[in-house]
Parts: C-alpha cells; structure tokens; sequence
C-alpha cells in the first residue's frame, strides 16, 4: 500500500520521510511506556514501515540505467548497510533491556525505555541525513506531476497529499486491534494477496506486451521468495525458544547471549559478506561470467537447506539437551549466503523488471511476500513449540531437528 500511494500521489522522497516520521512517532511511544503503548507503538511503526521501506528500496534501483551491470553489486551493499542498523539494533536492544549493557548507569525500571529510544533516535539521524543529501539524487523519487519527475503525469491537488497523510493517522487504531489480536491478522493475510493481485492484473492490462512479460516474471520470484522466507524466518520464532533453551552461551571461547547471536548474527554475516559478494558479481560481469538472476535464486535455495542441514547437526553434539552455539553460529552463517544469494537479488530484479510508474508497488508485493514468508514461519514455529511444550531439554532437541527433518529442510 505504501508503494501504491508512491507511485500514485506522494513519490518516494515524500513516502520515504513520511514513513521515517511514523516508526520515530511509534518508537518513542514504546521507549514511554513498552507495556502500556506496545501495540500503539507498533501500530506506527507498521504503517511507517510500509511507506518506508518498499520505497527506499525502489530509490536505489532507480540510481542504476537498465542496462548497468552494477545494480546486483549496488544492492548488496545498501543490504549491508541495512543489515548495520539490524545487528546493532538486534543485539543492543536486547542488552540494554536485558542489563547486560551500561547495567550501572541505568535505572533497571527504565532499561527498556532506552532501549526501544535508541530506534527514534537512530531514525531521527537518518531523516536529518536524507534531508541534506536529498538533492543530489536529481529526478529521483520526485513526487508524480513534478516537472522532474521521471515519470510525466498530470500534478494532483495538494489535498490529495494531505488525504493521504490524514487516513494514515485514522487507520492506526485499526492497526493496532489487528496486531493485538491474531484472528484479525489472519483476516488481513487471507484478504491482502488476493486483492494486491487482481490489482496487479488490473495495471497489466495496461502495458506493453514487452513490460507485461517482465511482470509476470517479477511474480514468479515474489512467489518462490515466500517459500524461501517461511523457512528462513524461523529465527525470529522457533529457533528463538531454540537458542534459548537448548544451546550453550559459549561462542569461540567468549560467554554470549544464545538469542543475541540469534538475533544479530546473521546480520553481522551480511554487513562482513555483502560487500564482498557485490564485488564478486562485479569481477564476474567483468569477466562475461556473472550468473544469472536464476541462478542466484536458486543458490539461495540450496545455501538455505544446506544452513538447516547445520543445524540438525547439533544434535550430534549435544550434552544433556545442550549443543554448541559455534555449531549453531555455523548454520547461521551457511543460511546467510543464501539470504546474500536472493534477498538483494530480488530487490534489484523488481526495479529491472518493473515499468517506472509500478516500481513502488512492484517493490511493495515483494516484502508482502516476505510477510506472507513470516507469516508461513509462524505457522510452522507454533507447531513446533507445541510439539516442544512439556518435554525434557534432550527430548526437545530432537523434536526440533525432527520437526524441520519432517519438513524436507
């Protein structure tokens, strides 16, 4: 939806900074009250998310021509300089709120409100940032009717904007009775995709023959990514409960928290690997030796199952219930490369195959299909933890590998 209103009404730069002025507006109301504001809070969080995201994204395709070669390399690294603010955020959230970090100098009634305050304040330089260095990006992002504006359309009555903005607002305590209660999620989920579908074959109908064909290539990836997401996407839930009952908190000697290794490795993989996957596709397009986007797609595919073949084998080294986070650290790492291998690909592929004027909700079906990813993983955690509840730590070990054994992976 946020790409839709890109596209239609406010351009990127206006999504982008209307996004970014929401997640801060929502994580100050978590850094004031967490208990009280929680679902409030995310509420903004969430709708800012969908202006901001698709269409940062959307914003850096747009910096490459159709026929450089450099867009793939480009992509991974703005997913490593994604992926810095998730390993930082990730892991010193956690130790903050937790009292693992700065423990003396903040009172443990309010650990939590610094941590979830260090998001606004992270988002507040990054707007500050933008809005300096905004000028440089030429026709980029201009709202639809500028006189810049890469696509020409008709300009729309400025209250047209301020609607936008307006029924963003009224939507929040809708957001927020969907996130607060599952059953309304689950309304959202079954509703969303077809309706974003019949949209998307309604703007088909539209095109050239020629743009027509890329989309329904475009759709294709969005469609094999949920599968790769609800896999991936057990480190937020199952692997979760995972790290924190069945694993040790000894990483190459140092004593760590399992669930911040969880939550942050992988991020950090990405910041180490993705420069230096991007100047390997570089070297390789040099060299007429770069593998195509399906090739990539399907190294995502393989890198994944190999990172889950890892995992299961930490049941060989298991004492008492108990495996090794260096085991686990591993798989994450195997897992990551095939997140490198799909994840920036197909950012940079839907800005190849999408017309301009679709670009942002282009961009926008492709996160929705990591949110039905999620959603699929959640499916598959729950049952997990299920199987999981009751049982002693090396029942529970082998429930575990035996579930995702069970699933192929």
């Amino acid at each position: 939806i946020g790409g839709l209103f890109a596209d239609k009404i406010l351009g990127f730069r206006k999504s982008l900074f209307w996004g970014g002025l929401l997640m801060i507006v929502g994580s100050a109301l978590l850094a004031y009250d967490p208990h009280g504001f929680f679902f409030f809070g995310l509420s903004f969080i969430i709708i800012g998310t969908g202006f901001f995201k698709p269409n940062i994204s959307t914003m850096v395709g747009e910096l490459y021509r159709d026929d450089d070669n450099r867009r793939d390399a480009g992509f991974s690294l703005f997913y490593a300089g994604i992926n810095l603010g998730a390993f930082l955020g990730g892991y010193i959230c956690i130790a903050i709120g937790k009292g693992y970090m700065l423990a003396d100098w903040i009172d443990e009634a309010y650990r939590w409100n610094v941590a979830f305050s260090l998001a606004a304040f992270g988002m507040m330089i990054s707007l500050i940032n933008f809005s300096f260095t905004q000028k440089i990006l030429g026709p980029i992002g201009l709202q639809p009717g500028h006189p810049d504006a890469i696509v020409k359309t008709k300009a729309l009555p400025r209250w047209v904007e301020y609607l936008v903005y307006a029924g963003t607002l009224l939507l929040i305590p809708l957001i927020q009775i969907m996130v607060s209660k599952p059953e309304y999620t689950d309304y959202f989920m079954y509703t969303i995709g077809p309706l974003t579908l019949i949209y998307l074959f309604y703007e088909m109908a539209k095109v050239t023959d020629s743009e027509r064909k890329k989309l329904w290539a475009a759709l294709v990836f969005i469609i094999f990514s949920i599968l790769f997401w609800g896999i991936y996407e057990q480190s937020g839930g199952s692997l979760s409960i995972f790290a924190a009952k069945n694993l040790n908190d000894s990483l190459l000697g140092v004593t760590i928290d399992p669930n911040g290794v969880n939550n942050s490795a992988g991020a950090f993989y990405i910041i180490a690997l993705a420069p230096l996957l991007g100047l390997l596709w570089l070297w390789l397009g040099k060299r007429k030796a770069e593998p195509n986007t399906i090739i990539k797609f399907g190294l995502g595919f393989i890198f994944l199952g190999l990172g889950y073949y890892v995992l299961f084998a930490t049941r060989f080294f298991a004492v008492d219930g108990v495996s090794s986070l260096n085991i686990f650290s591993i798989a994450l790492l195997v897992i990551t490369f095939g997140e490198l291998c799909l994840s920036p690909i197909g950012l940079s592929i839907m800005t190849k195959l999408s017309p301009a004027r679709l670009q942002g909700i282009m961009m926008g079906m492709w996160f929705l299909a990591s949110a039905y990813g999620q959603y699929v993983a959640g499916i598959i955690g729950a049952n997990l933890a299920e199987a999981r509840e009751g049982a002693p730590a090396a029942e529970s070990l082998i429930t575990y590998t035996d579930g995702y054994k069970s699933l192929g992976i």
